[in-house]
């Protein structure tokens, strides 16, 4: 063996050596990050400080939320990706995250390559709903209104959002020609279906759920391929009779893709833990929330699908971002 080898298998040796001590310290050395990539308030803030607390108790260390909101997502995203790989600096990520990379023109980083996934903390149902005083009392009568010409318009919390690119899927597939009218988010988007100036609106039981409960709009149909446990009586859109159709959303964290393996599975039992535990669970379900955790590996596949299948739905109709 000739002593350039050596020397190459003696630095891989004290690489492997450093990052097992630096795995073995974790997560003592400094507080911990959890990037929500979205603004304070929204169901992504809200997963991190859910969160926050139970994984501050169990790993002994605080445990910090920062917002780093704009863009989809992908600027908190991008700060992760290019954070240092060392177990303090996690994002959390919402369904957007899939839908980025086909998006978002020169997205500064690999979505696949360069973030590792941690935990899928859980999935909910996208909830199709209608003004209290819409003349449309089920799905049926969209399509019916449709069918006969008369125009009828969706909001969403904005362009490229998961809600707009599963309207189109859905419209494009069933020749339904509704028009798309982007939001600045769900509040105002709330507010207009409540005042009745959009006659239907799209968004996660998060975002709706509040104001079906208050007898404001009214729920016609949800996206996921089971009903919602908090919507227990509206249809989905497979039982009304499209097929296979699912789009849920999606809440995960995710960390810079070199974290060290032991890192990863480490958190990854923690949030576990955390998430299984009456009280967070709770917590999770109030946000529409159906807690999922798992491996690594099951958030990978599942992330790595979302991005494949909405993906294709950017390029083959053309969606833009604002």
């Amino acid at each position: 063996m000739n002593k350039f080898l050596l020397s190459a298998l003696a630095a891989i040796a004290c690489l492997c050596a450093a990052g097992t001590a630096a795995a073995q310290a974790w997560p003592t050395k400094q507080p911990i990050k959890l990037i929500a990539v979205f603004p304070p308030g929204g169901s992504v803030d809200q997963v991190a400080r859910i969160l926050s607390q139970p994984l501050q108790a169990q790993l002994g260390q605080t445990v910090i939320v920062e917002n780093k909101g704009g863009a989809s997502g992908s600027i908190g995203a991008a700060f992760v990706a290019q954070s240092p790989a060392d177990g303090y600096t996690f994002a959390v990520v919402f369904d957007s995250h899939a839908v980025n990379p086909a998006l978002i023109p020169n997205l500064p980083y690999d979505t696949k390559k360069d973030l590792a996934a941690i935990s899928l903390i859980g999935t909910a149902a996208m909830t199709l709903a209608t003004p209290a005083a819409s003349e449309f009392k089920a799905f049926g009568d969209v399509v019916a209104a449709l069918k006969a010409d008369k125009g009828v318009s969706y909001g969403t919390i904005g362009n490229g959002s998961l809600a707009h690119l599963a309207m189109t899927l859905l419209g494009k597939g069933n020749n339904l020609n509704w028009q798309h009218v982007p939001y600045k988010g769900g509040g105002p988007m709330m507010q207009d279906a409540v005042g009745g100036h959009v006659p239907l609106v799209i968004g996660s039981v998060f975002v709706v759920k509040p104001h079906i409960d208050s007898g404001r709009v009214r729920p016609l149909a949800v996206t996921t391929s089971k009903r919602s446990p908090e919507l227990p009586n509206v249809p989905t859109l497979a039982e009304l009779g499209y097929g296979q159709f699912d789009a849920p959303a999606w809440w995960a964290v995710l960390a810079p893709a070199k974290t060290p393996p032991e890192i990863i599975a480490r958190m990854n039992a923690e949030i576990n833990k955390a998430i299984q535990s009456p009280d967070v669970a709770k917590k999770l379900q109030a946000q529409g929330i159906n807690v999922i955790g798992g491996t690594p590996e099951i958030a990978r596949v599942f992330i790595e699908k979302q991005v494949d299948i909405w993906g294709k739905v950017v390029k083959d109709y053309g969606i833009k971002a604002d």
